[in-house]
C-alpha cells in the first residue's frame, strides 16, 4: 500500500483545514487508515483512525473538532480539522495497517510523507 497525504498548510487559530491521503495498492479499501502528528521535538501522536467499515477512533484532544472520513470510490481517507488551535500545529501523516484501527503507531505497516499543518494564533 503506497500512501499520500495533502492538504496542509497556514491557517490562524479558529479556521478549518481538510487533509487528504490516497492510498493506492491491492486491496487498500480493507486497510484501517490512521493519522498522526508530530511536532519540533515531541514524539508522534495519535489523531484519529478509520477502519475498512468506516468505524472510527480519535484522541481526546480532538475529538470534539476533528472527524475522519473516508470515501472507498476514491480511496481516500479525510481529516476534517475545525475550530484550530496552535497546538495542532504539527507535520500530520497518514499509516496504514490489515484491518483493525489502532492507537499505536508501531502497529502500522505502511506510511505516507507528511504534511504540514502550521496554526498562527
Amino acid at each position: 500500500v503506497q500512501l499520500q497525504a495533502s492538504g496542509g498548510g497556514l491557517v490562524q487559530a479558529g479556521d478549518s483545514l481538510t487533509l487528504s491521503c490516497v492510498a493506492s495498492g491491492r486491496a487498500a479499501n480493507n486497510y484501517a487508515i490512521a493519522w498522526f502528528r508530530q511536532a519540533p521535538g515531541k514524539e508522534r501522536e495519535f489523531v484519529a483512525a478509520i477502519d475498512g467499515a468506516s468505524n472510527t477512533i480519535y484522541a481526546d484532544s480532538v475529538k470534539d473538532r476533528f472527524t475522519i472520513s473516508r470515501d472507498n470510490a476514491k480511496s481516500t481517507v479525510y481529516l476534517q480539522m475545525n475550530s484550530l488551535k496552535a497546538e495542532d500545529t504539527a507535520v500530520y501523516l497518514c499509516a496504514a495497517r490489515a484491518f483493525r484501527s489502532s492507537r499505536t503507531s508501531v502497529a502500522y505497516n505502511y506510511w505516507g510523507q507528511g504534511t504540514l499543518v502550521t496554526v498562527s494564533s
